[in-house]
């Protein structure tokens, strides 16, 4: 029997992937900074800082991990404290790394992000695009990266290049779209919406992490959906699907931009550098590397698994909106002035 730690795994990724690593007869330890709920055979949940490095020593003590899925990271929009954020994403990659390399532990699975860069691309984005991220989350990932890249010789690291993953259940900022679908209003739109944007199914992530366990060498890899339509055709793909009778409303892009950037100045708003300037940008990865690799299938289309999350929104409302003391994407984003907008849509 296989024994995995799962770093975050009390998150809306871990939670997945931890499902779906037991169906496979491993043996699971999750730390997470939130309390994991979560019972089964094969299972242990640690509530946790991966900063405390006597937790830590305790834990690796404990358990001999044939690997390690590092998913854990504390995001700009969920986080006031710059410092937290990037110790926990930052120092808590560097301790994760020197308690695997100690514990003789060789493969270490990491979710890096495509927040390392923050401007248009109107070409597919390739793993040798130099990363220039425009703020703090984005700027933690790729510190992350190189201390899994320094530490290359002493630990086999594959490092996945993520989009946004979605799944059922995948909240945080997408239930401000799901609101405004759900209530019929018109969908505020920053630019024309002819803008393409990638994603990536969870289920489609766990595949291609556990194809990674046998493979042989440190590497970066792009991740992402394949036939990446417009933000105005998946959106209206879901709104249909979805019987909703809300339309697409067209902002005009740099005024929009503007007023975002002014209000994430005034602290009124959740989108952050790196949501207001890439919202009515293009960036889609390019993934033949992956596919190459590692023998990578995505499944599903964005729109297909957008509405697999927004069917989940509507389905369980009530319930969501009642939760607390979870993960930020397992809850709803707080809407701050975009509630203003709502209500004139």
């Amino acid at each position: 029997m296989k024994t995995y730690l799962i770093t975050g795994g009390a998150g809306f990724y871990g939670s997945i992937l931890k499902e779906e690593l037991l169906k496979d007869s491993a043996f699971c330890v999750s730390i997470d900074l939130e309390a994991d709920g979560y019972k089964a055979e094969n299972f242990i949940a640690i509530q946790g800082d991966i900063r405390d490095t006597k937790l830590l020593k305790e834990v690796f003590g404990k358990y001999q991990f044939d690997a390690i899925f590092h998913c854990a990271a504390l995001l700009a929009h969920e986080v006031k404290d710059a410092d937290k954020l990037w110790t926990s994403n930052v120092d808590g990659t560097r301790n994760i790394v020197q308690f695997a390399i100690e514990n003789q532990c060789k493969k270490l699975l990491f979710i890096s992000s495509n927040c390392l860069w923050g401007n248009n691309f109107d070409n597919l984005v390739t793993e040798d695009e130099i990363a220039n991220p425009i703020e703090i989350y984005g700027k933690s990932k790729l510190e992350g990266e190189k201390i899994l890249l320094e530490n290359k010789d002493k630990l086999n690291s594959v490092i996945f290049r993520s989009p946004t993953i979605i799944d059922e259940g995948r909240l945080g900022l997408l239930s401000l779209l799901f609101e405004f679908i759900d209530e019929n209003r018109k969908v505020p739109m920053v630019g024309n919406g002819e803008n393409k944007y990638q994603f990536i199914y969870a289920k489609d992530m766990v595949q291609a992490m556990k194809s990674a366990l046998h493979y042989d060498k440190t590497e970066i890899f792009n991740i992402g959906s394949d036939d990446v339509k417009s933000f105005n055709e998946v959106y209206r793909y879901v709104i249909e699907k979805a019987g909703s009778k809300s339309k697409l409303f067209h902002f005009p892009k740099g005024l929009m931009t503007l007023a975002m950037k002014i209000c994430y100045f005034l602290k009124i708003s959740p989108l952050g550098p790196y949501q207001y300037k890439m919202i009515s940008a293009n960036f889609v990865f390019d993934t033949s590397k992956i596919k190459k690799e590692l023998n990578f299938k995505p499944t599903l289309t964005n729109e297909e698994m957008l509405l697999k999350s927004y069917t989940y929104y509507h389905e369980n409302r009530k319930e969501i909106e009642s939760r607390t003391n979870v993960s930020a994407h397992h809850k709803n984003a707080k809407m701050g002035v975009i509630k203003l907008l709502k209500w004139m849509m």
